[in-house]
């Protein structure tokens, strides 16, 4: 894998317009049968990166952390974001950006992250694969101080209805969700995916308004999913110690307004282990599903 250093933190806005163009020349190669079928052997490393305390603690009352020197693990995701996203903006990137939704989210914090660090980011995309709605890829981004890994995230992104070979599975094999009982709700406003976005950078248009939703599929504007995780691991609070590993599936949109039955509870098993739920109040559907264990 050739690795390459960019000379510092990519502009998103200028990343969604290059994703924007490569999405348009993939469905033309698509068209005609041809494209990118495999992953760039390439990965992406910035070096000096920095959190800024205004932006950390705007961050922090959107998602319910207290506002601290430290860094929520969510807040790391922002700052790397972009680094994993120029990956996806490459003309060689075989998955549209534009419209990717988010599947899953796993973080592996190693050890709290203060403001004040410098922090190195590495980005690589991994594990394309089939999905019975499309085609799915990880991003991995790993995150050091001082040659130290302090923070590592694992994204899968599904590109709907792009089918790049292969079998997709038959059936979710999701175990049927019985909603616990609740112990929080969440009321999003229309505007939920724009604030986020403030924050985050992640303007992908999926989440903006509902106007830009339909034109990639969507009935509505959705919430992205790493709002929900991070609402849902400040609700873990302290609890969840100092180095942990938390696991999330975004099962079904939240799409936006919407009211959202929340639970977060320690596990049957005992111990540190923490089970996160984030569900349709009415139907019972869950939105998001995840686990907050112990880092070993």
């Amino acid at each position: 894998m050739t690795l390459v250093d960019l000379p510092a933190v990519p502009g998103l806005g200028g990343l969604y317009a290059r994703g924007a163009a490569a999405s348009g020349r993939l469905a033309l190669a698509r068209r005609t049968g041809g494209g990118p079928t495999a992953l760039p052997d390439v990965a992406y490393r910035v070096r000096g990166v920095r959190g800024d305390l205004e932006h950390l603690a705007a961050f922090q009352r959107l998602v319910g952390e207290p506002v601290a020197d430290t860094l929520p693990p969510g807040f790391v995701h922002v700052l790397a974001f972009p680094v994993a996203t120029a990956l996806m903006a490459r003309s060689d990137f075989p998955l549209p950006l534009l419209g990717m939704v988010h599947l899953a989210n796993v973080v592996e914090q190693h050890r709290p992250v203060r403001y004040d660090e410098t922090l190195d980011v590495v980005a690589t995309a991994g594990g394309l694969r089939p999905h019975r709605t499309g085609t799915q890829v990880d991003l991995v981004v790993d995150v050091t101080v001082d040659d130290e890994i302090v923070w590592r995230g694992t994204s899968t992104y599904l590109a709907k209805g792009v089918r790049l070979g292969g079998e997709a599975p038959d059936d979710d094999e999701r175990v049927p969700f019985d909603p616990p009982l609740p112990t929080g709700q969440w009321r999003l406003g229309k505007d939920t995916g724009r604030r986020y976005a403030a924050v985050s950078g992640d303007r992908n248009p999926i989440h903006l308004s509902a106007l830009s939703a339909k034109a990639l599929g969507f009935p509505r504007a959705i919430a992205h999913g790493m709002h929900t995780a991070s609402r849902l691991l400040a609700d873990v609070g302290p609890a969840r110690g100092d180095a942990f590993v938390c696991s999330v599936d975004f099962v079904k949109p939240v799409l936006l307004p919407a009211t959202v039955a929340t639970s977060v509870r320690r596990a049957p098993t005992g111990g540190a282990t923490f089970e996160l739920a984030a569900w349709h109040p009415r139907t019972g559907k869950p939105h998001a599903l995840g686990t907050v264990r112990p880092l070993s």
